[in-house]
């Protein structure tokens, strides 16, 4: 499964509000409140919420992947967004987060998620590729980044 098999414009936000943590998370799963693919919204934020309660998900390099697993989805969904200013998200590294992934899968997926978990932080590992994703100004253009990235990383 690929990164750009998931990820939808209707699901990316290029100045996602919020000053804090709980904020920011909060704007990042409500861009999911139209999927298809989501049965419980409240039930996804639970998962994602106790998720980082276990240890935050902000992975350095002003990148943050919060993810869960959840029978609420039918299938794995996925958001993407930055942020308008920089959050604290008690990073490994201590750095302000400005990227977020959002990924949240069926409780029975566990291989899918952890591979997708896997490609996208391979991916956000790339000096350049996080560049280009903050100066990105519309959500087409960062869904067309990611197919871009992917199809020239992976062999695909």
């Amino acid at each position: 499964m690929k990164i750009s098999d998931i990820l939808q414009e209707e699901f990316v936000s290029t100045k996602l509000p919020g000053k804090n943590k709980e904020e920011v998370l909060n704007f990042l799963i409500d861009l999911l409140k139209n999927s298809k693919k989501v049965k419980d919204l409240g039930k996804v934020r639970e998962a994602i919420f106790d998720r980082e309660k276990i240890m935050s998900t902000g992975v350095g390099k002003g990148f943050a992947i919060p993810h869960g697993k959840t029978d609420a989805v039918t299938d794995i969904v996925a958001a993407f967004a930055v942020t308008s200013e920089p959050i604290d998200f008690q990073s490994l590294d201590g750095e302000p987060v400005r990227l977020l992934f959002l990924l949240v899968g069926r409780d029975n997926m566990v291989g899918p998620h952890i591979k997708l978990l896997s490609r996208i932080s391979r991916l956000m590992n790339k000096d350049e590729f996080r560049k280009k994703l903050l100066t990105t100004k519309t959500p087409s253009e960062i869904v067309q980044l990611f197919k871009d990235e992917e199809a020239s990383y992976f062999d695909i």
